[in-house]
């Protein structure tokens, strides 16, 4: 996210200029015209397959989040372990999707994308080289990159 401490830009600003970890960009996806739909993660089914969110993740997503955005988190093939994660600010909901909320601020997951990322946390980490959302302490990763932006699933 963005580098400086203390800077402060507008969720449209971010999306333009701020780089993701693995050199793509953080963009906003729309998923087209759905009804949105919420599922809370108080719902029943959330006690399995839950997403952690840490307070900077939180603290985070309420500095650089309006009203109807939410960190979308998605698992796709690819990176050097086999798997990636890939964030992106997100304002649908699609039907398949889990909506995980900690103090105003949701992380949403596609129910393919949980079956990867179920029981981990989801952290920003400020350092002096870069800023990230990041997965951490994924029970359903067998090892990851040194970078943390891909994993390999146990078997």
């Amino acid at each position: 996210m963005a580098a400086v401490r203390g800077l402060c830009l507008t969720a449209a600003a971010l999306r333009a200029v701020t780089p993701w970890q693995g050199g793509s960009r953080l963009l906003a996806a729309s998923r087209g015209p759905r009804a949105l739909r919420e599922l809370s993660s108080s719902s029943p089914e959330a006690g399995e397959g839950q997403i952690h969110l840490t307070d900077s993740c939180v603290q985070r997503l309420l500095e650089i989040t309006e009203r109807s955005e939410f960190l979308r988190l998605e698992v796709e093939g690819g990176g050097c372990s086999g798997f990636q994660y890939k964030f992106s600010l997100d304002t649908v909901i699609n039907p398949d999707d889990r909506v995980f909320e900690q103090g105003g601020a949701r992380v949403v997951v596609d129910s393919d994308s949980l079956a990867f990322v179920k029981g981990a946390h989801v952290d920003f980490s400020q350092e002096l080289i870069r800023s990230s959302f990041q997965v951490l302490n994924n029970p359903q990763a067998q090892q990851g990159c040194s970078c943390g932006s891909s994993f390999s699933v146990k078997l």
